[in-house]
């Protein structure tokens, strides 16, 4: 083989991979960091946590949207599936951490390697045991969901999908008596949740590195952050890993053509339902720790707005990207949070003389509208679109395509 040939195909600094997995890797790592650099560095600080509003908290709540949106990605990125109903899984893995790590069930007095009072009653199972636990019973409800649900396509599966994220919220919200048992509070919702730690014992042998129990202090918020980030990080890799595996080949034939899929022998109804419980998995996990995170679950908590949010974020940041729906669901979270009030605040200081502040979060939703209307027209694929999204939308622009009929 020729030197240059050797040179061509080795992989180096230059290479194709490095820089696609380059400002991935230093983004990352920047995150990784982000605790620390606010910390010490006063002027990242003043900018990110004054003026942009991004404390611990709200970057949390960043991170929990995030993992919800890279879930639904699955589903409406990958196999093409409209779901409208996405907030259920959201609750469900919400309900089971009330369910499995509080004291709902006062009868009971069950503990399982968790870190509270051993005194409180109720089952309180270790909050490790039930993340996993919550992201199992959401994809056996997936299952069960998409069953007689996934059979439909188009604006059907939609409205279906819809229906079912309406009466989910709604069983929650009236299950005080379900058979003679109460099951979910009702309207009083689930309060003091368990909360995530290590114990006494790997908290002393790690010199407190390991804390105990994590603690709801504002200026405490940092091993909440690294546990979501984790999470993130996993939900991330499952992402990339079944974009390239077999079933995500399977999954994005099914969203291109149906028909096609099936005649070179896609099963269709499996192949669906993979994607629908694998994208519950994620929203239960986000669900059980955002339900621990804010020390209480209610039925309002998890309204149809939540499942629109989280599509818009999949929808602006770009389909089927992994990178792409990182960025629109950090975005659009920020903007939900924290982002609308602080460019209120800043359009208020530009405007000198004005007698009245023009409190832009009332027109949160309308701004997010025309935000998507903006985007339609303008850049339809999102922010940063699939290779295979964007030849598509390129493919769409050829005149040949507009004399096709219709029929």
């Amino acid at each position: 083989m020729s030197t240059r040939a050797a040179r061509i195909r080795t992989p180096g600094l230059g290479s194709e991979t490095t820089r696609k997995w380059a400002l991935p890797a230093v983004v990352i790592a920047l995150i990784v960091a982000y605790p620390l650099l606010i910390e010490n560095v006063s002027f990242l600080d003043s900018l990110f946590v004054g003026r942009l509003g991004i404390d611990m908290d709200t970057a949390f709540q960043m991170a929990t949207y995030t993992m919800l949106a890279l879930g639904l990605n699955i589903v409406v990125g990958y196999a093409g599936l409209l779901d409208l109903g996405y907030v259920a899984f959201f609750a469900l893995g919400a309900y089971t951490l009330g369910w499995f790590g509080s004291s709902l069930f006062a009868g009971q007095n069950i503990h399982f390697l968790d870190v509270g009072n051993k005194a409180i009653p109720g089952i309180h199972l270790s909050f490790w045991v039930v993340v996993p636990l919550a992201g199992l019973i959401c994809a056996i409800a997936g299952i069960i969901i998409g069953w007689p649900t996934l059979r439909l396509r188009g604006d059907y599966l939609a409205i279906v999908t819809l229906g079912f994220g309406e009466i989910i919220p709604d069983v929650f919200r009236n299950g005080d008596s379900i058979g003679g048992h109460n099951l979910t509070n009702g309207v009083r919702g689930v309060t003091q949740l368990d909360r995530p730690g290590f114990g006494e014992s790997l908290n002393s042998a790690t010199g407190g590195f390991l804390p105990d129990r994590y603690s709801s202090l504002p200026d405490e918020l940092k091993p909440w952050y690294y546990t979501i980030l984790i999470m993130c990080l996993i939900t991330i890799f499952v992402n990339l890993r079944l974009r390239d595996s077999k079933m995500g080949r399977a999954w994005i034939a099914v969203r291109e053509d149906e028909i096609a899929a099936s005649a070179m022998g896609v099963p269709l109804m499996r192949t669906k339902l993979w994607a629908y419980a694998i994208g519950g998995v994620f929203g239960g996990l986000a669900g059980s720790i955002y339900g621990s995170f804010i020390n209480g679950i209610f039925p309002t908590s998890f309204s149809f707005q939540i499942s629109v949010i989280v599509l818009v974020m999949v929808i602006v940041g770009g389909m089927g990207n992994v990178w792409g729906v990182i960025v629109g669901a950090s975005l659009i979270s920020w903007l939900n949070f924290t982002g609308l009030g602080k460019l209120g605040s800043l359009l208020n200081d530009a405007i000198p003389g004005t007698t009245h502040d023009v409190e832009i979060t009332k027109y949160k939703y309308g701004l997010f509208g025309f935000l998507l209307i903006m985007m339609m027209v303008f850049r339809p694929e999102g922010l940063i679109p699939s290779a295979r999204r964007k030849a598509e939308f390129k493919e769409g622009d050829e005149a040949y395509l507009y004399d096709v009929s219709t029929e």
